[in-house]
């Protein structure tokens, strides 16, 4: 449901920095809007040098941007949480700056999005539109869970 997009210029991030960003990111956006966190998901894109831009010239310093598509409905509070935790995770893990970190969130009617082939619910009705499901679709949600799980598990030790 929640899709970010990081895109770091400047810098390459590793492995263990894209996980760690993808993992606040998804605390971040669960724990302020009650989504479930198997919902979330995270893509980074890496441009080369001499892909960003800015005033037309090619930019110099270290940045961060991350656009996030997220259901409407939440308050200007949580969002502006939101957005504060993302900044603040973020700068700490790649070593930029708080100046250098820009967040986007973008906001769709739940009406106008579609995930595991159905409508969206409206925020709040995450739990009886995935009991809606078909039976092998949750299993495949469920099972990309797990599947997360196991692999955080292994780094952690």
């Amino acid at each position: 449901m929640p899709t970010y997009v990081c895109t770091v210029t400047g810098k390459k991030l590793n492995a263990g920095q894209k996980r760690e960003i993808a993992a606040e990111i998804t605390r971040a956006h669960s724990t302020l809007t009650g989504a479930p966190r198997s919902f979330a998901q995270l893509y980074f894109l890496e441009p080369k040098a001499g892909d960003h831009f800015v005033g037309g010239v090619p930019a110099k310093l270290e940045m961060a941007f991350v656009r996030g598509e997220i259901r409407a409905g939440r308050t200007g509070v949580v969002k502006r949480k939101l957005l504060q935790e993302i900044v603040t995770a973020v700068s700490r893990i790649c070593r930029i700056p708080a100046a250098g970190v820009w967040v986007y969130l973008n906001e769709l009617p739940a009406g106008q999005m579609a995930e595991y082939g159905r409508v969206l619910p409206e925020p709040g009705g995450e739990a009886e539109w995935m009991a809606a499901l078909p039976a092998e679709t949750q299993e495949r949600m469920a099972g990309a869970v797990r599947a997360a799980g196991r692999r955080g598990t292994r780094r952690q030790r």
